[in-house]
């Protein structure tokens, strides 16, 4: 059973939720973060997944405060993965020009805030008892990083191919963090030792799988990067994850 409902940040905006509930016992709650292209059908379709495994699901559309709708969001990843190359290219400038807001520090601090009012609101709800997790893909990933360093109710993160945040922040994780990569994702595999060390660093349970035959977005099964074998094994990974930590 899904649902659309509109949250507040703390600063008065409204934003909306696709919430999926669970069919029968509930067995926890989840934040579900899209990747730049916004609140779109492969989101939907990953929270009805985890509903179905009995995690009542938050998904917030946090893009169209920057200005990315999910319909422009649409369009520009289809521009992005069209099969001609002029197509692609010619796109580029629009997919920056469209994130240029999302990339600044003060819509970070709303994301984040925004984000901690979706576990306010999963923390309201029945039976939920604050079994409360948290995972995302791409810039999702990087704001299941931020979220789970901003708010100690979240128990279990699981962030997909998403950039970590700096040490100060990493320091503030109270809860284990599953990290998921593709090998072919050169920016963040180059980080990912550093990423290691401040884990260890500060005490955090912090486990990182890197697909050998995957690069970035190879969960995503509406693209063309998606990688089944891997997006299986990393499906099986997190629920176990999940059922450890917070379901």
């Amino acid at each position: 059973m899904s649902e659309n409902l509109q949250l507040r940040a703390p600063d008065g905006t409204d934003f909306d939720v696709y919430v999926a509930r669970p069919a029968g016992r509930l067995r926890g709650a989840l934040v579900l973060v899209h990747e730049i292209w916004g609140l779109q059908p492969h989101i939907r379709d990953v929270a009805d997944r985890f509903a179905a495994e009995g995690y009542l699901v938050a998904a917030p559309d946090i893009l169209s405060r920057a200005g990315v709708a999910p319909e422009l969001g649409a369009e520009l990843f289809a521009a992005m993965h069209d099969p001609d190359e002029e197509v692609r290219v010619a796109a580029q400038p629009r997919l920056r020009d469209s994130l240029t807001e999302a990339r600044a520090p003060e819509y970070a601090a709303w994301a984040t805030t925004a984000l901690v009012a979706v576990v306010d609101w999963l923390a309201e709800q029945p039976d939920v008892e604050g079994r409360i997790a948290a995972s995302g893909f791409c810039f999702g990933g990087t704001y299941t990083f931020l979220l789970a360093a901003a708010d100690d109710r979240v128990r279990a993160a699981a962030p997909f191919y998403g950039g970590a945040p700096t040490a100060d922040r990493i320091a503030q994780m109270h809860c284990p963090v599953l990290a998921l990569y593709g090998q072919h994702d050169p920016s963040l595999i180059d980080a990912l030792p550093a990423v290691r060390e401040q884990m260890a660093e500060a005490g955090v349970a912090f486990e990182a799988v890197v697909y050998p035959d995957a690069g970035h977005a190879f969960f995503n099964d509406a693209g063309p990067r998606y990688v089944p074998a891997a997006a299986a094994d990393a499906w099986d990974r997190v629920r176990a994850f999940f059922a450890a930590n917070a379901g």
